[in-house]
Order: structure tokens, then C-alpha cells, then sequence
């Protein structure tokens, strides 16, 4: 029996896939629980449009991304942050302070999208990676200075 998926379902596919499955396994618990669609002329037609609008956003998400690495690369940020004596921090410079330093400079980046390799502890000027996208990241400069 073919369906077309309307959910994730583990180990059978992704949503808006067209999968063959058992008829018992289709009927008794897919097509019961509103898991899947049966196909018809109807329901592929809008799968593949609904698959065309996500390949369109997807795109336009890379697209963005470029852009904003383009902005972005080779920019450097400064960040002013309590130390003590020898130019060591009180705490450690975090994700968050470097996503509210982009986000004042113009950039919508969140912390979850800033990847430091070590912890920044001291004063100095440190590379850290921005992911933008899966597929597209930049490398900006955080100099870190003395409040």
C-alpha cells in the first residue's frame, strides 16, 4: 500500500514522503492515527508543491546566509569586560555576550549560533566561528578589552 506521510514516523520516513508499507500496518495504524494520506492525484500534486515551496525556502535561507557571511567575515567586534590584574576576566567570556554585541552592530545572530573553541578568560583578541547556516559559517575577531 502507498501513503504519503503527514508526520515524521521512526524507521517507515519524513513527512511528505511517499512510502510503501503493509496494507495492515497502513490501514490499522498510519491511516487510523492520521499519520499518512493515501494517494491520489489530488494529494501528490500538493506534496509536490508543498516539497517545491521547502526547496524555495531552504534557497532563500542559503541565500541570506551568504549574504551575511559576506558582511560579516573578517569584522572585528570589541567587547569591554571586568578583569582583575594581569588582564584575566572575572568569569569567561560567553556565546551570549557575542550574540548582544553582533545584535548592537546590526547582525540577527543568536547564541546558539556562536561557536567558541576555547574559553575566552583573558584580555586579547580571540577567532570565533559564526554558523549561519548548515552549510555557510564566518570567522569574525572578539577583542576583548578592559572595562
Amino acid at each position: 500500500m502507498k501513503l504519503i506521510l503527514l508526520q515524521d514516523v521512526k524507521n517507515v520516513g519524513k513527512a511528505n514522503d511517499v512510502v510503501d508499507v503493509s496494507d495492515g500496518y497502513g490501514r490499522n495504524f498510519l491511516l487510523k492515527n492520521k499519520l499518512a494520506k493515501e494517494t491520489s492525484a489530488a494529494n501528490m500534486n500538493e506534496v509536490k508543491l508543498k516539497k517545491g515551496a521547502e526547496a524555495e525556502h531552504a534557497r532563500r535561507a542559503l541565500e541570506e546566509a551568504k549574504a551575511t557571511k559576506e558582511k560579516l567575515d573578517d569584522k572585528k567586534f570589541t567587547l569591554k569586560m571586568k578583569c582583575g590584574e594581569g588582564g584575566k576576566l572575572y568569569g569567561a567570556v560567553t556565546d551570549k555576550d557575542i550574540a548582544d554585541e553582533l545584535k548592537k552592530n546590526g547582525f540577527d545572530i543568536t547564541k546558539k549560533q556562536v561557536v567558541i573553541k576555547d574559553p575566552i578568560k583573558n584580555v586579547g583578541t580571540f577567532g570565533v566561528r559564526i554558523k549561519l547556516h548548515p552549510k555557510v559559517s564566518s570567522e569574525i575577531a572578539i577583542e576583548v578589552e578592559a572595562l
